[in-house]
């Protein structure tokens, strides 16, 4: 009777306590505070709107979201338990792989292996006790985001009716990470070590250079057929004799003067011997581009002291196009009145200029491509005066026999061979996505860059999905030909309607840590008439740039992962080492840079480069701690002379 009676008040008390706890499902929240990479998080319904499927079964409740995707929700500490199931959406034409991942405050409890489409869903039931912050996350398993549906279903958090309801919110460190502000004062020459060039093509190059005084320029060595404006620094003509040449650069002002050598490599195939740095449109203006703002651009690259930083291309992208004329030569549309004046008022400046088109009879914008006319444009661009151009695959998808390595290679070539013959040296920049793995073949077909990925964004999935999923391309990188994940999204962006950017600051040092470590292109895609003084610092940072710009051209590589931080090294031509810090998780972590793991030797000097600040020698290990979805950069090592 005794025991009976103590069963019957234990069920009371489970009764008592169930009554008290409350179930809160993912879909009521705010689920559009979900940041993800394709698409808006859905509720109750698949990325693409079809009901919520996974391996032929029908879920009624749960958030339809695609890789790579963060949800933050935060906790009082009284919460008890989150439960979900997890799986690839059955609506999928293609394969793809994800895994979803749990995060508690800064500690990963909880990760499925790779799914993939048909797999039976993968169960999570995780205790809350005393968690402040729950962070979900799907990633694209290391391929690329292409048909990774995610579903979370039957997604609920249960908590005690004295708790605070969990909030699904976006909040974000919003804190000003310390960087460097340097005010010019005395000279100094900035940029990269090398440059390269084609014999008897044009050349212009504008000697990076600041100071808080007046400069007067000099140069020891040029090669034959080029000279030096002192006035302005710019050095222009052309190179008559193929070979190497070192060059002693000077400047001179009031505050004092300043030398460096550089080295002007002239021959076949020298182009980008490090990536290219400029600026290009659509990301701030899109079809917005107009003459004027090409060259309010170019004024502010002086202005600003871009250009003395070594930023070279202002680059016009889609929507320039009008119509073609009777003899099929490419005609610019009202917006641009005249290129040819346009692009000389740019060299006048010691600047490059660039433009777009696509191989389809169509630009993704619509307006008029390179279909059939690929010598002519490449003839009149060099005409005009065109120092880059971006080709992007578009409507040349209709034209494709198929979607075999030979038809994404064939439109490629056939520009490649027809900017080789025009008299001018043209940066060539493929833009196809990643296809057909271009990063294995781009070089080949006359590739200086070649886009690994989708179109960025400025969130924060979107630019560390693209970025750190590089990882393992570095092989295929090196001097004149370099991996491209896309266009920077500090500052001012917009496509058209230009914002300050949706990543925090701590985001945006990572972004521009993350494309330096990797030797992308630096191609700033933000209104510069609205730039703020932390995007300059950021854009500016010399010793960061310096990294990218590298003559050795090694793109880092990932040394660690662990449990949301990662780091990344690569050598310099100094003989000294870059290493990255990262911390993609939303809180603060500490990390180790274990010496002997990256390749370093004991007892050497680290410096840190955003800072720019030395922080003393370190015998085996160097450890920081490194805030929310930020990085710390520093060198290691002793620099010698580089020639």
């Amino acid at each position: 009777m005794k025991t009976l009676l103590f069963v019957i008040f234990l069920v009371c008390v489970a009764c008592i306590v169930q009554a008290d706890t409350q179930t809160l499902y993912l879909n009521d929240m705010a689920y559009q505070e979900i940041e993800q990479d394709y698409g808006s998080p859905q509720a109750n319904k698949s990325v693409d709107g079809a009901p919520l499927t996974i391996a032929g079964k029908q879920y009624s409740q749960g958030i339809g979201t695609h890789a790579n995707s963060q949800a933050y929700i935060a906790l009082d500490g009284k919460v008890e338990q989150f439960h979900a199931l997890v799986g690839l959406d059955d609506e999928i034409g293609g394969v793809g792989t994800i895994v979803f991942q749990v995060w508690t405050d800064t500690k990963l409890v909880a990760k499925s292996p790779v799914v993939r489409k048909g797999d039976a869903p993968y169960e999570f039931n995780v205790k809350l006790a005393g968690v402040k912050n729950l962070t979900l996350i799907v990633e694209d398993a290391g391929d690329g985001i292409n048909f990774d549906h995610a579903d979370w279903v039957d997604a609920w958090i249960s908590y005690p009716s004295d708790a605070k309801k969990p909030t699904l919110t976006q909040t974000k460190d919003q804190s000003v990470p310390q960087i460097a502000h340097i005010i010019p004062g005395k000279p100094r020459i900035n940029g990269a070590s090398v440059v390269g060039c084609s014999p008897n093509k044009p050349f212009v190059y504008l000697i990076p250079a600041t100071a808080a005084c007046k400069l007067t320029y000099s140069a020891a060595g040029l090669p034959p057929g080029v000279s030096l404006d002192p006035n302005t620094g710019i050095i222009s003509g052309k190179v008559t004799k193929a070979g190497t040449y070192i060059v002693k650069l000077g400047v001179k002002g009031q505050l004092g003067k300043a030398a460096r050598k550089i080295k002007i490599i002239a021959g076949e195939n020298m182009l980008a011997r490090t990536p290219p740095m400029g600026w290009n449109s659509w990301n701030c203006f899109a079809g917005a581009i107009d003459d004027g703002k090409v060259r309010t651009t170019a004024d502010l690259f002086i202005e600003k002291g871009l250009a003395a930083h070594g930023y070279q291309y202002v680059n016009i992208d889609d929507c320039w196009q009008g119509v073609r004329d009777a003899n099929g030569v490419i005609v610019p549309n009202e917006k641009f009145p005249d290129m040819k004046a346009l692009c000389d008022y740019v060299h006048s400046k010691g600047l490059k200029i660039g433009t777009y088109s696509s191989p389809g009879p169509k630009t993704c914008g619509g307006f008029e491509g390179s279909y059939q006319h690929e010598l002519q444009d490449a003839k009149t661009w060099a005409e005009w005066g065109i120092d880059y151009v971006k080709y992007d695959w578009c409507s040349y998808g209709g034209i494709a026999k198929d979607s075999s390595l030979e038809e994404l290679q064939k439109p490629y070539k056939l520009m490649g061979d027809c900017l080789k013959s025009v008299d001018r040296d043209i940066f060539y920049s493929f833009c196809q996505y990643g296809m057909g793995d271009v990063w294995k073949w781009g070089a080949e077909f006359g590739g200086n860059c070649w886009r690994t990925t989708g179109d960025i964004n400025d969130s924060w999935s979107s630019m560390a999905g693209i970025g750190f999923n590089q990882a393992g391309h570095e092989v295929y990188a090196g001097p004149g030909h370099w991996n491209d994940p896309d266009m920077l999204v500090v500052g001012h962006v917009g496509w058209g309607s230009p914002h300050p950017s949706k990543l925090s600051p701590n985001e945006q040092v990572t972004h521009i840590t993350l494309w330096s470590m990797l030797s992308a292109p630096l191609l700033i895609g933000c209104d510069l008439t609205a730039l703020d003084q932390f995007t300059l610092d950021l854009l500016t940072n010399d010793e960061v740039l310096a990294i990218n710009q590298d003559s050795l051209g090694k793109q880092a590589s990932r040394i660690t992962a662990n449990d949301g931080t990662e780091i990344w090294a690569r050598p310099l031509a100094d003989g000294t080492k870059a290493v990255a810090l990262f911390n993609r998780t939303p809180l603060s972590r500490t990390v180790v840079v274990d010496f002997k793991t990256c390749k370093i030797k004991t007892n050497q000097p680290v410096r840190d480069l955003w800072k720019q600040k030395d922080l003393g020698k370190f015998t085996s290990n160097y450890t920081t701690e490194v805030p929310g979805h930020g990085a710390v950069l520093i060198k290691v090592g002793k620099a010698k002379a580089e020639f």
